[in-house]
């Protein structure tokens, strides 16, 4: 009990609204805060995902031009997914399939997936010692075809600004399924501006396609928004067990850094977008590459999981305001 305040509420805590009008009419959304300077929205009708986030009343997230979109009107043909692909801070890709739609055999794969438009069918919070702990149950299932349900724990710390991701992957049916999992976690202006410095220790940088391949010697390099920019992605190695990407801007002296188990989340896409409101990096790790399950299956690369097996994935994001050195 702390005896300045009235109310939990007045530190930290989660709050839950509803939007009103335009196409996220009628969306949850819960608000986070943990007292020390992080605050963060999650989104039950999206899959839990993360809208925003903010350190320190600065923004770390990229918004996209669509805002606020519903699961009602989620376009699974071609890329219809982007006119709903808010990105926010993270948008998950999967369960099924990841990057690039297609044919295998006779299912039509949409763009990264289904799971990001797919609402909680159960979603709760706590507060547990120091930790504010949001849990969320999304079933990605059809008939004649996978079972998956997805168990997802937010855990963000009152006492560090410290936010733990983790996802149980559960096979309820009874033939092996494809797993393929990405988090595609967006930076956007102000952390992210010309001034800002990427670090990945990586031991190893391949470009996507030649576009890429050209920038390949400046691959860490921010620009500012540049008319007609076309996009570029890398995909990057490790050398051992930690994977690690981080952002650190002066100009608004704040930071964040990504860990993640490069057992488990084997991959790290790095994607820049750096046009004119497309302004935006993607830091995403993942099971897999962006390529889409096809590509990625003849490559002899997909991963499944057998039926009553659970697979677990977990990512850290740390907020501070000093550079590491």
């Amino acid at each position: 009990m702390n005896p300045y305040i009235g109310h939990d509420s007045q530190i930290c805590g989660v709050e839950e609204h509803r939007l009103v009008g335009g196409k996220g009419d009628g969306m949850r959304l819960l608000e986070v805060r943990n007292g020390r300077g992080l605050a963060f929205t999650v989104s039950p009708d999206r899959c839990a995902d993360i809208s925003r986030l903010t350190f320190g009343g600065v923004n770390c997230g990229y918004f996209a031009p669509c805002g606020y979109v519903a699961p009602a009107y989620y376009e699974r043909e071609g890329a219809g997914f982007l006119n709903g692909f808010t990105a926010g801070f993270l948008t998950t890709c999967g369960l099924a399939t990841v990057g690039a739609p297609g044919k295998d055999g006779e299912e039509l794969l949409p763009l990264h997936g289904t799971i990001s438009n797919t609402p909680c069918e159960t979603i709760s919070w706590r507060q547990q010692g120091e930790d504010i702990i949001i849990e969320a149950v999304v079933v990605d299932a059809r008939l004649f075809g996978r079972k998956l349900k997805l168990r997802r724990e937010i855990r963000c710390s009152t006492e560090s600004n410290v936010l733990t991701l983790t996802d149980e992957i559960e096979n309820e049916g009874d033939e092996e399924s494809p797993l393929m999992v990405l988090y595609h976690i967006n930076i956007g202006y102000p952390l992210l501006s010309e001034t800002a410095v990427l670090q990945i220790p990586s031991c190893k940088v391949v470009p996507r396609e030649a576009r890429s391949a050209e920038g390949l010697d400046s691959w860490n390099v921010l620009l500012p928004p540049t008319p007609g920019f076309t996009e570029q992605c890398y995909y990057h190695s490790f050398p051992n067990e930690r994977g690690y990407a981080s952002i650190w801007n002066p100009a608004v002296g704040c930071g964040l850094e990504i860990l993640f188990d490069t057992r488990a989340l084997d991959h790290l896409t790095h994607l820049l977008p750096m046009g004119v409101r497309d302004y935006v990096i993607g830091l995403e790790p993942g099971n897999c590459g962006p390529e889409g399950r096809v590509k990625t299956r003849q490559n002899g690369e997909l991963k499944t999981l057998q039926p009553g097996k659970t697979a677990v994935y977990t990512w850290q994001a740390r907020f501070f305001t000093e550079p590491n050195v």
